[in-house]
């Protein structure tokens, strides 16, 4: 099984323009990236998707591989889906967010060992909610699943509301995950998903992979234990301790 990392990286970032260029001690965000996904050894190839040129150029200096998109893309599937589109001789397409130079290789690989299973076509990472700050911040998506792993569904709002309790004692009574935004495709299923129009649940909760399951697939979770560390804005970077 031949895997394909792909790290989408554009620079007309709302919240943080020029973002993958941004240098955390000596190297640009993109480049701390591309190593971390290097070095997971599941992974037979790693590429930075791209359509800005200034971004292109850092990857060429420091030796990575990457691909130029078009640049009327509205979410980093899209941008993947165009780059595996072109590369036929790869059955698995990871998405490797570009705004996480610190991802573990581990959850990488943690994520890949999900496609050894033959009926699995699309998979993520989720991860144990320990905090009441965590459980009610709606930038953190929370998941639940079935007992075969499969998410059931996705929400920006604590899943499941825990009748008769108060909030406050919801993180006591429940364990809840979050979902971390790394996922993996069967390249096939990638190239399909991204041909469906975005459904009511979608644009209800602003997270792509209701699309998904409202249009029937399938969303294998694996836990991981690892924290990740995006960088959505400037002040993120004050949290960064190298």
């Amino acid at each position: 099984m031949r895997i394909l990392g792909i790290i989408p990286a554009r620079y007309a970032s709302t919240r943080f323009p020029g973002k993958p260029l941004v240098e955390i001690n000596g190297k640009t965000m993109i480049n701390r990236t591309y190593e971390q996904a290097l070095s997971c050894k599941s992974l037979s190839k790693v590429v930075v998707a791209t359509d800005d040129m200034r971004i292109a150029e850092e990857v060429e200096k420091f030796g990575g591989s990457f691909a130029m998109t078009s640049d009327q893309h509205q979410s980093g599937t899209d941008r993947c889906a165009e780059v595996a589109a072109s590369m036929t001789d790869f059955d698995v397409i990871i998405n490797i967010q570009g705004d996480e130079p610190f991802i573990n290789p581990e959850q990488i690989e943690l994520l890949a060992n999900c496609f050894k299973e033959p009926s699995v076509k699309i998979a993520t990472l989720i991860k144990k909610i320990h905090t009441e700050q965590e459980l009610f911040n709606v930038n953190i998506p929370k998941v639940v699943f079935n007992t075969n792993a499969d998410a059931l569904y996705f929400s920006r709002h604590p899943v499941p509301f825990l009748r008769n309790t108060e909030e406050k004692d919801w993180i006591n009574q429940h364990q809840y995950y979050k979902h971390i935004g790394i996922y993996g495709y069967l390249r096939k299923t990638l190239l399909d998903i991204t041909k469906i129009n975005p459904s009511s649940l979608e644009t209800a909760e602003s997270l792509e992979q209701l699309r998904w399951l409202e249009n029937g697939y399938a969303i294998r979770t694996a836990v991981t234990d690892l924290e990740t560390l995006a960088i959505d804005t400037p002040e993120d970077l004050k949290k960064i301790k190298l």
